[in-house]
């Protein structure tokens, strides 16, 4: 059901393959439950990352600025959704032992962590490999690139951990709403304090 190897695979396949089709990829991939909603959380993840660069390219205009600004808010929207839909697809299909001790962080939220570190590794690794960068830039990059993969590996050997002790009924987790608010016109001032 839950196999952060596998989780991880995909995120990386996924990035790469985004990258080289400038963003124009329909994957027809045949996954369903829990890897779909995956791939859709780390697409979201993909467009929000490169949505947030076009803001800080130099000299963007403002108008540019608040297109992107409101294209953020949306994807950070899909974004927690998807977590939350991860969450709940597991919850739904466990039988977690009501006593046993509550881990703070949910498996869907660790994959969205492991989303964000498959593309800090993939922009880490450009960055290590570029020409037209000093070597001392290509070197430090590399550091990097190290440290963000022993990071992503301890993390996915976190949620296998988590996960096993979920199913073997030594941990459980519950789903933990967002409860996001900026983009609720009802809940965020600066939407219905307009109106």
């Amino acid at each position: 059901m839950l196999d952060a190897l596998l989780i991880t695979r995909m995120q990386d396949e996924m990035t790469a393959a985004l990258h080289e089709t400038e963003n124009e990829v329909a994957f027809e991939t045949g996954a369903d439950g829990l890897m779909a909603l995956a791939m859709a959380q780390h697409r979201a993840n993909f467009e929000l990352w490169h949505e947030e660069d076009k803001a800080r390219v130099p000299g963007v205009p403002d108008a540019e600025i608040v297109r992107v600004k409101h294209a953020i808010d949306t994807l950070n929207q899909q974004r927690n959704d998807l977590v939350e839909k991860m969450d709940l697809w597991l919850t739904e299909r466990l039988e977690q032992d009501p006593v046993a001790p509550l881990h703070s962080e949910t498996p869907g939220l660790m994959i969205d962590r492991l989303s964000i570190l498959a593309l800090k590794i993939y922009h880490t690794r450009v960055e290590a490999q570029r020409t037209s960068a000093t070597e001392e830039h290509r070197s430090r990059n590399v550091g990097r690139l190290a440290l963000l993969v022993e990071q992503r590996d301890d993390l996915a050997g976190c949620l296998d951990v988590l996960w096993s002790e979920v199913l073997g009924g030594r941990r459980r987790f519950k789903l933990y709403r967002q409860m996001k608010m900026y983009n609720d016109p009802e809940l965020n001032p600066a939407v219905y304090g307009r109106v």
